[in-house]
């Protein structure tokens, strides 16, 4: 009777060396129903965002008056509360939206509101600089160094409609790339998740209420790029790891895909951590240095749609092409083929920790018994072909050669 041969613990590694290593330690896809919740979640809350409390518009996009003084004056530097108050004081009601624009000298405060006729227009000038008194460049008080403009919301809307039309010709060209590039499989789940990106960036602006304004249309459109960029790099994994796998049967489609996630999990770190720095240095100099502004538009719709984008191509987009893979029969019939040979090692197993020698029942399904056979009939056949290594013994005597003499 044999002796059971002692199994050897695996040993235990930490998170970050899993995640450098990429030996499929996270089961990213045998959990996916859990994501697909959760985005399902998130989606509902967004959508549910948008109608209900829409987006907060700039005032590119409804139109209206903007004022604009420096924050240093005589008596004083002019601040958003005060330049709200006097506003109100002045009109009877409240501004849309007052802030302070740059840093030092330059720094001034801006005031939205609905379009003002000419009257008004003086009128609250007329009352800030009685209230103020702000400093004109050469450092004297002065009414000119407040100014108006009236922006019309004719333009923010014609910067949507072309918006929209170049997001309708990215989506057919990406649509004809990836049916080219990838398996249909892999381009509809790239689309489902790019679509992913876009609803739950657009909510997260509506949910946190922040304005919605030309530069925000344009940075939208650009992380749509870095979101497939992110999809394609674990596309190609997933794709290497299951070629030929239908020949198969150490691991299924699903597992194959999980593997690559995890091959590929610490590289999508890295890389969206490298594309964030800089969008939080566009951030930080937007806001700190120069104030609100067109970088803080880009930078934080760049840096939500960078994120959004990041964890749907982990947790969304392979798991969709997974689910969408095993509704083949091929790979359903493969994945039983799996489970098969994994049930008669189980059964080897359980056999040899009993005691009991497993029978050497061949099974043509299990492609290491396969390649054990194949290998044994090669070391057979080459066995049989060998040539001796002792030389055949030649007639003593003669050599076999003609000798040029001829018998007579």
């Amino acid at each position: 009777m044999s002796t059971p041969t002692p199994v050897t613990p695996q040993p235990r590694h930490g998170l970050l060396h899993n995640l450098y290593v990429g030996t499929g330690a996270f089961d990213i896809i045998g959990k996916r129903k859990r994501w697909y919740i959760a985005f399902a979640v998130v989606i509902a809350i967004c959508l549910g965002s948008m109608a209900i409390r829409g987006f907060n518009y700039g005032i590119e996009f409804t139109g209206g008056t903007q004022i604009q003084m420096p924050v240093k004056g005589q008596s004083g530097n002019a601040t958003v509360d005060g330049v709200l108050q006097v506003y109100k004081q002045t009109l009877g009601r409240d501004a849309e939206q007052a802030q302070t624009v740059g840093s030092g000298n330059s720094e001034t405060v801006q005031l939205r509101s609905v379009p003002l006729d000419g009257t008004q227009v003086v009128k609250l000038k007329e009352a800030l600089f009685a209230k103020f008194k702000p400093l004109a460049t050469n450092g004297q008080p002065s009414q000119q160094a407040i100014s108006d403009s009236a922006v019309s919301s004719s333009w923010g809307g014609e910067i949507s409609r072309q918006a929209l039309i170049a997001l309708a010709v990215f989506l057919v060209l990406v649509t004809i790339f990836l049916a080219f590039y990838f398996e249909r499989a892999m381009a509809a789940a790239a689309l489902a998740s790019l679509a992913n990106d876009l609803i739950v960036t657009a909510g997260v602006y509506s949910i946190i209420g922040f304005e919605v304004t030309p530069a925000t249309v344009i940075g939208f459109l650009t992380i749509l790029g870095f979101s497939l960029y992110d999809t394609v790099v674990v596309f190609d994994k997933v794709r290497e790891n299951t070629r030929g796998l239908l020949k198969l049967t150490r691991r299924t489609y699903g597992e194959a895909a999980n593997l690559a996630v995890n091959q590929t999990l610490m590289r999508s770190i890295n890389t969206s951590l490298i594309a964030l720095l800089p969008v939080l240095g566009l951030l930080v100099v937007g806001v700190v240095l120069l104030g609100v502004g067109t970088l803080q538009d880009l930078a934080l719709i760049q840096l939500t749609g960078m994120l959004v984008g990041a964890v749907s191509s982990i947790f969304l987009a392979t798991p969709l092409v997974v689910d969408l893979k095993m509704r083949d029969p091929k790979y359903k019939l493969q994945a039983e083929r799996v489970a098969a040979r994994r049930a008669n090692l189980a059964r080897k197993a359980q056999l040899a920790a009993q005691g009991v020698e497993a029978g050497e029942d061949f099974d043509p399904a299990d492609d290491e018994a396969l390649a054990a056979e194949i290998r044994k009939e090669k070391a057979m056949a080459a066995a049989a072909s060998t040539p001796s290594r002792t030389p055949k013994a030649r007639p003593s005597g003669k050599s076999g050669r003609p000798s040029g003499k001829r018998r007579h």
